[in-house]
């Protein structure tokens, strides 16, 4: 295996960021651009999606491209426009994910149809994903993979188990392609986040449910997509160069690994 080549910033990548359109995926783009990289934001929103890209400005380049993660013929498609327009890949953020949209409710009330939405999005999604991109991962002097995860697995949430079952396994998934991708490597690692509150509505969170967090940290105030896009910086650069197989949570103090 060739040793990395070393390049400390992150400006001149090419980064792909899954559920780019808004929330949290929108504020990883945005620092990405003002970071110098070059952007794709994938989604499956495209009016969205495309507004968004056309909306940042910095010294990196936006652009967007309609995904669906669950579906091969879309990342195969994804994987042709970036081949095709940049030629390589440098790191992807495995951002999108069922959630907000999510009517919580205990686990036997659960639809197998609503299950099988839910893992194919969250679970089976970056594993599709990461398999179409990965000729062009290889061709990067040190490719880094984000898996997006959830402390919502540590804290056993109750009312979305579908949910918590696709991040549990998003953080199993991690670990296997951190010592399967290593030997071109490739780094890969969980972003694991607690409760993020974005400008998506959350309806199944009421006022008391939420304040109950926030009073549960050891930071009493909530947390938004900046919070977390220092972090994602972080894995994406070379600073991170000897780092795999880890999920890192980012919760203000909530719960501990």
């Amino acid at each position: 295996m060739r040793a990395p080549t070393i390049k400390r910033g992150l400006d001149g990548k090419v980064i792909v960021v899954t559920g780019a359109a808004q929330g949290i995926g929108a504020g990883y783009a945005r620092r990405l651009v003002a970071e110098g990289c070059r952007v794709v934001l994938a989604d499956r929103n495209a009016d969205a999606v495309r507004a968004t890209a056309a909306s940042l400005t910095g010294p990196g380049k936006a652009s967007a491209a309609i995904l669906d993660v669950a579906d091969p013929g879309s990342g195969a498609e994804l994987a042709a426009l970036v081949a095709e327009e940049h030629g390589q890949l440098d790191g992807l953020i495995n951002n999108a994910a069922v959630f907000s949209t999510i009517t919580r409710k205990p686990f036997w009330e659960i639809t197998p149809e609503e299950w099988d939405q839910v893992i194919a999005v969250n679970l089976k999604g970056p594993w599709l994903v990461v398999s179409a991109l990965l000729p062009l991962l290889r061709r990067s002097e040190s490719a880094s993979v984000i898996n997006i995860g959830s402390d919502a697995v540590l804290m056993g949430r109750s009312g979305y188990l579908h949910y918590v079952a696709s991040k549990g396994g998003v953080q199993g998934m991690t670990y296997s392609m951190a010592h399967e991708l290593g030997q071109f490597g490739i780094r890969v690692n969980t972003l694991s986040p607690g409760p993020v509150y974005t400008e998506i509505a959350r309806t199944t969170v009421s006022p008391a449910q939420k304040q109950a967090m926030i009073d549960a940290q050891a930071l009493h105030r909530t947390a938004e997509p900046d919070d977390l896009v220092g972090l994602a910086m972080f894995l994406l650069s070379d600073d991170s160069a000897y780092l795999t197989g880890q999920t890192i949570s980012v919760n203000g103090g909530l719960v501990h690994r």
